[in-house]
């Protein structure tokens, strides 16, 4: 196996991406595993792709807020070990939350953070609100243009690693062009908008001479969207938390349940996962398949799953600690951090548990008989579920 293409869809929910009405999406599936349980660890994108990029929860790689740290100077990158191994690495982000300043350009060669500031003026980094900041980003053609840029620039026989961000699917819903894509509103729009911009990036790969079929290709989002009433497991807005702006405060699987598609030469094609696993596993699963030692993380590869489709759920775990940046601006004052995890013991028992940092709130949902979250059992505060 030689070459990695890692690509970012970034606020794509999981139903959306598996409507079957994004061809380029479809594409990948046909090609690879399509895992229909993956839980993201964070609602924010600095917090969930350092986790990608690491294979750690938050407490682990050191960010768990949008503006306050930076990734542990400690912990060893996706880019770095494959920069070690020889790889030409080379990344396209396209937002705020991914800019040098948090450190997530560690070990790649090329790092393209360029975005313009927002209509004010002012710079997009200091800025809190997570649906303000959508306005400051790298649309999917210059993406995809200075990826193949990139590409077309490094010798053709040193692999590479390429990761490709696509921000379109934020915040404010204006997708420029319309693809033919059948849609029920402009959020589904933008997707479909990022989604013909990847294949035009597939085909602009294969067009450089470089083989789909001999490049191990990982796909994912960071998060989903909460839409404040267009699908039925919304939750913001008049849905009862009115500071949700899109994702950040909540943990419910409106933003937590993530498409993740990976393709590659001799695994399956066209096969479905069901078992539940996790954001973090993507690091140790390229590794694994890459040959490549990986450093402990607390994900674990994926590997095991490629043999028949099947295997051991995995529990896992989400926080946020977002709310504590809401608070402040003093609209919110009550707002605080929550974490969560989501358990599943085989298709008829699906949980989660929420529980609320600094204080005794904790709940169960049912996701099999309760799938949109809207009916929380509150349980008994068990003492070690506020450890950091």
């Amino acid at each position: 196996m030689k070459n990695l293409l890692l690509i970012s869809l970034d606020t794509v929910r999981a139903d959306v991406a598996y409507s079957g009405r994004m061809p380029g999406i479809e594409s990948l599936r046909r090609r690879g595993v399509t895992f229909r349980q993956a839980v993201s660890s964070a609602p924010l994108t600095p917090i969930s792709h350092a986790s990608v990029f690491t294979g750690l929860q938050p407490a682990g790689h050191g960010i768990r807020h949008l503006l306050r740290e930076q990734l542990r100077p400690d912990v060893p990158t996706l880019a770095q070990q494959l920069t070690d191994a020889g790889y030409a690495t080379g990344a396209v982000v396209s937002c705020p939350g991914l800019n040098k300043w948090y450190g997530l350009n560690r070990g790649f060669g090329f790092y393209d953070d360029e975005i313009p500031r927002l209509p004010d003026g002012s710079d997009p980094l200091t800025v809190g609100d997570v649906k303000m900041r959508g306005l400051a980003l790298k649309r999917a053609p210059l993406v995809v243009e200075r990826s193949l840029g990139w590409l077309a620039s490094q010798p053709s026989d040193q692999p590479f690693f390429l990761f490709a961000h696509f921000f379109d699917a934020h915040w404010p819903y204006e997708p420029p062009e319309d693809f033919g894509v059948e849609v029920d509103n402009p959020y589904e729009g933008e997707v479909a908008y990022s989604d013909h911009y990847l294949q035009r990036l597939l085909t602009g790969i294969g067009e450089l001479g470089h083989s789909l079929d001999d490049t191990l290709i990982v796909l994912f989002s960071d998060h989903g969207e909460d839409l404040a009433g267009w699908y039925p497991n919304d939750h913001s807005g008049e849905h009862g938390h009115p500071y949700e702006e899109g994702h950040g405060c909540l943990l419910f699987d409106t933003t937590q349940h993530v498409p993740l598609i990976i393709s590659g030469p001799e695994l399956p094609a066209d096969m479905e996962v069901d078992s539940q696993v996790r954001l973090v596993d993507i690091a140790p699963t390229v590794l694994d398949l890459l040959k490549l030692d990986a450093p402990r993380t607390d994900g674990a590869s994926l590997t095991e799953y490629f043999a028949d489709g099947t295997g051991p759920h995995r529990p896992a775990y989400s926080e946020t600690y977002y709310p504590e940046e809401r608070r402040a601006s003093g609209e919110y004052p009550d707002l605080l951090p929550l974490k969560a995890v989501r358990l599943c013991h085989d298709a008829d028992s699906r949980q989660k548990v929420i529980w609320t940092v600094g204080s005794e709130a904790v709940e169960m949902y049912d996701l099999v008989a309760d799938p949109n979250e809207l009916d929380g059992r509150p349980l008994i505060q068990a003492p070690h579920l506020n450890r950091p």
